[in-house]
């Protein structure tokens, strides 16, 4: 549920519970879904206001629902951003439109459901209170 493109790491969720599936993927919900992620070059307190607003790509407006930069170097900056579509690409195609190569994506939630401490490859089963919170 929520795909990840082949480059992106972090949170899958694989559930048969149809209703926690539609409320987690339901455009009405506005589930957010946050992500790390690092950039090429320095990604300034102006180009988070840009992403903020939105950016234009291909006609369809990239906006995610919060940004924060929680490190910034002329090499490459660290920021973790929240998005509450889920539109293909989005990040990488943002990113791009601001000058900013995606080198590093990993998604760290789900709406409420974190990936905490788990490794690539690792699993665990939802508690009963997380499969209640549709």
């Amino acid at each position: 549920m929520g795909r990840l493109d082949m480059a992106t790491t972090g949170l899958l969720i694989l559930t048969n519970d149809t209703q926690l599936s539609a409320w987690l993927t339901d455009p009405a919900n506005a589930v957010p879904r946050t992500y790390i992620v690092t950039v090429t070059g320095e990604f300034t307190a102006e180009k988070v206001g840009q992403a903020l607003a939105g950016v234009m790509d291909e006609g369809e407006l990239l906006k995610p629902a919060g940004v924060v930069l929680r490190k910034a170097s002329r090499r490459e900056s660290h920021l973790t951003v929240e998005l509450t579509e889920g539109k293909n690409r989005e990040l990488r195609r943002l990113f791009k439109a601001l000058g900013h190569e995606v080198t590093h994506l990993k998604r760290v939630a789900f709406g409420p459901l974190q990936l905490g401490v788990l490794q690539p490859g690792q699993f665990r089963r939802l508690t009963r209170e997380e499969i209640r919170l549709k």
